[in-house]
């Protein structure tokens, strides 16, 4: 009985140390079936700490943390992030591939611009390309997808539900992204959900934008909850070409609010 006990509390002694060494490692399982910590290569563990940077200062951008032409200089970043420079460059030259961040030659990096020029032709490519998966997805789409569809416009109709503003913010927009999400998934194409996530992200700094004066507007927030009505009529309906010209309609109309945003606080 005292062996068995020993060993109870041997188990849970390992359960607590995983919990307090939250540092980069795996856990393996040894012969005797316990557990034990395997450290990470520095490799790694530097792979870690890049992502865990790239995807903190993505975000910092998009939601507008960092505006346009800002300097990202190195030792605010190592500060801000708590992250080394070689991950925090890591983080930097991805982000750059991804024109979020510019390189400039002995100056170091800064966040991208922003125009109305790239806003109307980031929207016009993301619109076209929904109004095609949505297309299809309606040719396509069985009872599943329309009861996912329905599912999905239910549930962010009860949106405000919510109390706080920034609950409501992040509540609505994982809500409206799963509404779309579930239109889109009846088209059948991998390859262009995969296109359709690509832009998605390259148009989510100025849809932030967007998104705020939306969400906090109970005006511009009641149009949205209209337009999904009509949209999901019109996709129950089995009518592609309508569909498709009324998923292209509703993609596009960010762009002027977008575009006044932009002008007023002298992001242009």
């Amino acid at each position: 009985m005292t062996l068995f006990k020993n060993i109870y509390i041997f188990d849970l002694y390992q359960y607590f140390i995983l919990l307090r060494h939250p540092l980069p490692c795996r856990y393996t399982l040894a012969g005797d079936n316990s557990m034990f910590r395997e450290p990470m290569t520095s490799t790694e563990e530097k792979g870690n700490l890049a992502d865990a940077a790239y995807g903190r200062l993505k975000r910092d951008i998009t939601e507008g943390h960092f505006t346009p032409g800002d300097k990202l200089l190195m030792s605010s970043l190592k500060a801000r992030y708590e992250i080394g420079a070689g991950p925090m460059r890591e983080a930097l030259s991805r982000l750059v591939a991804e024109r979020l961040v510019t390189a400039e030659s002995q100056k170091g990096f800064r966040v991208a611009p922003m125009s109305v020029a790239q806003l109307q032709d980031l929207y016009y490519a993301r619109a076209q390309l929904e109004a095609l998966v949505t297309e299809l997805a309606v040719q396509k789409g069985g009872d599943n997808w329309e009861a996912g569809i329905i599912a999905a416009a239910h549930t962010l109709s009860r949106v405000t539900q919510v109390q706080s503003a920034e609950e409501m913010l992040s509540v609505w927009d994982s809500r409206h992204k799963a509404f779309h999400n579930a239109i889109a998934a009846g088209c059948g194409s991998d390859k262009l959900m995969e296109l359709r996530s690509t832009m998605l992200d390259q148009v989510e700094r100025y849809r932030q934008l967007w998104l705020r004066e939306t969400v906090f507007s109970t005006d511009a927030l009641a149009l949205k909850r209209d337009e999904h009505k009509d949209l999901v009529t019109v996709l129950l309906s089995g009518d592609s070409q309508q569909a498709r010209a009324m998923m292209f309609d509703h993609m596009m109309t960010p762009v002027p609010i977008i575009t006044e945003i932009l002008r007023a606080r002298g992001l242009v």
